[in-house]
């Protein structure tokens, strides 16, 4: 379907190969006084003020006093940098480097989320984008990392983990998409804490029937 940002052409994404860096090609002869992460920033302080439909190159150029075809000594598409700026913002959730002494995966898995969802709620154009676009930067990437390690701690293994880590991610990718952090509705706390937690009863009945199972057949 298309978006505002997927019209439906055909795309590679920025993370691949070798589009994951600055076009080498015009990187020598670029204008001074810019640089790719000054105009990611700058991207997404304008889609935080202004949205995603009223985004532009030429709205970004006038934000850094640049002409817009200055903009493309650093990216070769719009869509490179709205993916670009997607993933700095995934960026600005903390994420646990390792489990907090005395907290168990549960409590673990609600900050997660919850801060996902908070993450969704200050910037309303990252729920699109995140559905748009493959989403798979170096902090999309963290946060994945995160959550394995996470789910590494309920019991689970093999299949039934890969199942937990693919409900866990699919529920928050539905609220990208049905607008929980804000998109299209922001469903009330109550609601969303109280899916959160029939999921997270749903992934405690599996590792119990896990660990039963491994102690019949040690």
């Amino acid at each position: 379907m298309a978006t505002e940002a997927d019209p439906g052409e055909a795309r590679t994404s920025v993370w691949l190969g070798a589009r994951a860096g600055a076009p080498s090609r015009r990187r020598s002869e670029a204008p001074s006084g810019l640089d790719r992460d000054r105009i990611t920033a700058a991207t997404v302080r304008l889609l935080d003020a202004e949205g995603l439909g009223r985004f532009s190159m030429r709205r970004l150029a006038a934000e850094l006093g640049v002409t817009a075809m200055s903009l493309y000594w650093y990216v070769d598409t719009k869509h490179d940098l709205l993916e670009l700026a997607l993933d700095s913002a995934l960026g600005q959730q903390r994420l646990p480097a390792g489990p907090p002494p005395g907290e168990g995966w549960p409590a673990r898995l609600r900050s997660l989320a919850g801060g996902y969802r908070q993450l969704l709620a200050e910037h309303p154009w990252v729920a699109p984008l995140s559905v748009a676009y493959p989403n798979i930067g170096p902090h999309a990437r963290a946060f994945d990392a995160a959550l394995h390690r996470l789910l590494e701690s309920t019991g689970l293994v093999d299949a039934a983990r890969t199942g937990a880590h693919l409900a866990v991610s699919q529920f928050l990718g539905g609220c990208a998409l049905n607008g929980c952090g804000g998109a299209v509705r922001r469903a009330p706390e109550a609601e969303f804490a109280l899916a959160l937690d029939v999921l997270i009863a749903g992934i405690e009945a599996k590792a119990a029937h896990t660990a039963k199972a491994r102690a019949r057949n040690p």
